[in-house]
């Protein structure tokens, strides 16, 4: 009888986790992330599979930093402008979504 709580609640789990990707990918769209990044491939700059190789979970902090302020010489001569319009809220969720591409 325990065993069918059990499944609704992993399967509410599942509803919900994969709610939070599509607001996080939302997010990016919304905040314009994707101009220059897609999931997969390189596009201006580097995919963020790419990125979610590079870093951990321990460079979540100076990840979100770069999103706001931007960044330099990381991945090639093409800067990274700041995104003003970012919170740092918006930023750790975007960081927390790119990283979970590995």
């Amino acid at each position: 009888m325990k065993a069918i709580p059990l499944c609704l609640l992993l399967a509410a789990a599942g509803v919900m986790s994969a709610g939070a990707v599509q607001a996080d990918e939302a997010l990016a769209k919304a905040k314009n992330c994707l101009a220059c990044h897609a999931t997969d491939k390189k596009v201006v700059g580097p995919s963020y599979k790419d990125v979610a190789k590079k870093y951990t979970a321990k460079d979540e902090a100076m990840l979100a930093e770069k999103v706001i302020k931007g960044s330099k010489g990381v991945w090639g001569p093409v800067p990274m402008p700041p995104n003003a319009t970012v919170t740092p809220d918006e930023a750790n969720k975007l960081v927390k979504w790119i990283l979970s591409m590995k």
